[in-house]
């Protein structure tokens, strides 16, 4: 009987041990990992070392990993400068080669040749060249009892001095940024190549399949890529958009694995992770989940569902709001699966039981209760005061930021206010630099939907938001109108001078004086900078003094965790846009009670979504043609043909791109997502649920190959069994 009770038990612990390692939470700083992760990654099964993946000395990992245009991730797969990222990633690029002739966006693009490659002036793809730890002479001046303001001043002297010494070639840029809120610094070499041209890029209805019904959700079936190459000039350096620049030949690229994965097989992923707060204290969670997440989908929700209506009936606006669509929605989707997910989770029981046990530990060490008492109860105190206040400037810029007539007004005001500043003499030069930057802005806007959405998201803004906030003058230009949203958006829309490139030209022209002086008659104009001083008096200082109160105590407790939690949990630091490692295994999840999810999808799903016509789940004839005769090459696995797999990597937004690599550092897939459960990761990260999603490798090479035909493509690469 001992021995039947005795074996379970063993079971058990080894089980546990087993999850235990492969908890995989962490975004982790490449050049720190031989100290602190190596040993991990082997025994889940890595075969390569720390060394192979960040080194100053030889061509590694990190080489071929760019921060793509500042908010993606992207690949170099080829000794000639070849990209791979998300389709989404280059959406904004495509949408501008894209028009109703050429529409690639719908069609898909691939540039058979070198010379039919497309330049994007504003793209540029970033290398880390070496990261130095500089939190010993970054804090060098910081004493006790300083401000914020006397602590950060301090800091950014000595941040200057550092970046005017730091050793780096003369075409490579030194950034510096702050780390486990500000207890560390780090500095990063960079090189910029600002030439990166469109190479290929599928249609949508593979590259956004599934589309805003799929977004953030598995079973996955979206073949999310498109490839660009960066150009150098003759000398392989950086260099602007010239026909005589070549192709960057890298330090590093990516080999490509035909051999796909299987359950329990170790994945790493490096990418430029954008932000995120694991380390809140409970108030700063619940905060976030109840209050303002809320607040800002219920904001979108109103201005996609009439984005949407508008898009589904005219196939000109489809194309102008394409790119404000997915992004607007992309978060949007994000914030409810985050919502949902710490509630699932029980994300708030879990951080209020690991700050019972930080304060039952802070108690046991005198210099820990000393240094660091009160300083968690002042910090939930804190962020209870600053919740009205935090919520009103998310109410405040979802407004700005969805209603277009509302930023062309900011933009308006801060182009007149840049006069003021540099003399009515530089007028005429700062007009014309205003009226080329709206050019584009004006190429992609509707003024009727803009109405639409102006009406409804007035009405939630002066709902949602106390008057003492709002300001009087708002409240004035309400009363005017009948406290009616509806009715003061169509004075808005029928008088302004801001419903058109034209009507904004002609605004402009006049005299610098008398644009100020009208700036006040237009409407539009006239409610910005109401909301603007409603926003600035009553919100945004209050909010200011507070938040600086926060990050100091923020700042504090960060090292106090560090300290007292040292032994009982690794911490890394918070995502900040720089380059970082995360692994994991690939296993499917059990979101809910009876439910479980696969880790794998087929092109066979696809069919099976399939909806002709439908701008979501439309496939195009020549996929279903390849599916019908099974024609998959070298890229099909027992007749079928792989598309999207899932694995335990922490990522976040900016990871999007991101290279999934085997455990010999091979790429095998390309993160675009994560499952809408595991979205709350970016606060709380819970290996049971939270999943990452990725392209196969495989899927994107059929797609260049079979589907596009350009095999030129494939031929740069190197693939490997």
């Amino acid at each position: 009987m001992l021995q039947r009770i005795v074996k379970p038990l063993l079971l058990l612990v080894l089980l546990t041990l087993v999850q235990r390692t492969y908890a995989t939470e962490g975004m982790w700083l490449p050049q720190l990992l031989s100290n602190l992760n190596e040993k991990e990654m082997k025994g889940m099964g890595m075969k390569i070392n720390a060394s192979d993946i960040y080194n100053i000395n030889k061509g590694s990992l990190k080489d071929a990993i760019v921060s793509f245009g500042g908010f993606c991730t992207a690949e170099v797969i080829s000794s000639q400068g070849l990209l791979l990222t998300n389709h989404h990633c280059g959406y904004d690029a495509i949408q501008k080669h894209s028009s109703l002739q050429n529409n690639y966006l719908e069609n898909g693009f691939w540039a058979k040749t070198a010379a039919e490659e497309l330049p994007n002036p504003s793209l540029t793809a970033t290398f880390i060249v070496r990261i130095d730890d500089v939190t010993k002479s970054a804090l060098l001046d910081v004493k006790p009892g300083m401000s914020e303001r006397e602590r950060q001043s301090a800091i950014d002297k000595r941040l200057n001095d550092i970046k005017q010494t730091a050793k780096k070639e003369a075409w490579q840029e030194i950034m510096i940024k702050p780390f486990f809120e500000g207890n560390q610094y780090f500095l990063f070499v960079t090189e910029t190549y600002k030439d990166v041209r469109l190479v290929g890029a599928p249609p949508s209805s593979i590259g956004k399949f599934g589309s805003d019904t799929d977004n953030w959700v598995w079973p996955r079936h979206t073949g999310d890529f498109s490839m660009f190459r960066i150009y150098a000039g003759k000398d392989g350096r950086p260099a602007t958009y010239d026909k005589d620049n070549v192709p960057l030949q890298p330090k590093y690229f990516l080999p490509i694995s035909l051999k796909g994965v299987k359950p329990d097989d170790f994945t790493m992923v490096l990418g430029f992770p954008g932000r995120t707060t694991e380390y809140l204290p409970s108030e700063g969670v619940k905060q976030t989940v109840q209050v303002l997440d809320a607040a800002k989908v219920d904001m979108r929700d109103v201005a996609l569902k009439i984005m949407d209506g508008y898009m589904r009936k005219d196939e000109q606006i489809k194309i102008q709001y394409a790119t404000k669509y997915a992004s607007t929605a992309n978060y949007w989707k994000k914030w409810m699966g985050e919502m949902q997910g710490i509630k699932q989770s029980n994300g708030i029981g879990k951080k209020l039981q690991y700050e019972a046990e930080y304060q039952k530990l802070l108690l046991t060490n005198p210099t820990w209760k000393q240094q660091y008492s009160g300083v968690l109860d002042s910090l939930n105190a804190q962020y209870r005061q600053i919740q009205p206040y935090a919520a009103a400037r998310d109410y405040y810029s979802e407004l700005v930021r969805n209603v277009e007539l509302f930023a062309a007004g900011d933009r308006l005001i801060n182009f007149l206010n840049d006069v003021h500043e540099k003399g009515e003499g530089q007028y005429e030069s700062l007009r014309q630099q205003f009226l080329e930057s709206m050019q584009p802005f004006y190429q992609n806007y509707n003024a009727r939907l803009d109405h639409d959405i102006c009406a409804s998201l007035l009405e939630i803004y002066a709902t949602g938001v106390p008057k003492e906030f709002t300001g009087n003058e708002f409240a004035q230009i309400r009363a005017e109108s009948n406290n009616d949203s509806r009715i003061l958006a169509d004075k808005l829309y029928a008088s302004s001078g801001l419903t058109s490139m034209d009507k904004l030209k002609a605004f402009v022209q006049q005299p610098y004086n008398t644009v100020v002086a009208q700036m006040w008659k237009d409407p539009a104009t006239r409610l910005v900078i109401a909301m603007r001083k409603g926003f600035v008096d009553n919100i945004s200082k209050p909010l200011s003094d507070l938040q600086s109160n926060i990050n100091n105590l923020q700042r504090t407790y960060m090292q106090a965790q560090m300290d007292v939690m040292g032994n009982k949990k690794r911490f890394y630091p918070d995502a900040n846009s720089t380059l970082r490692v995360t692994y994991g295994k690939v296993d499917g999840y059990s979101p809910r009670d009876a439910i479980h999810y696969d880790f794998y999808t087929y092109l066979d799903g696809v069919m099976e979504k399939y909806i002709p016509g439908d701008y979501e789940f439309d496939v195009p004839a020549k996929l279903i043609d390849l599916y019908k005769k099974k024609d998959y090459g070298r890229y099909g696995v027992n007749g079928r043909m792989p598309v999207c797999f899932i694995a335990s990597n922490h990522t976040t937004g900016g990871n999007s791109g991101s290279p999934a690599l085997n455990a010999y550092g091979h790429l095998v897939g390309l993160n675009f997502d994560r499952t809408w459960e595991g979205t709350m990761s970016d606060i709380n990260y819970d290996p049971a649920i939270c999943r990452n999603i990725m392209v196969d490798i495989r899927y994107v090479l059929f797609i260049v190959d079979k589907y596009a035909g350009c095999t030129r493509l494939i031929d740069e690469m190197k693939l490997v069994n």
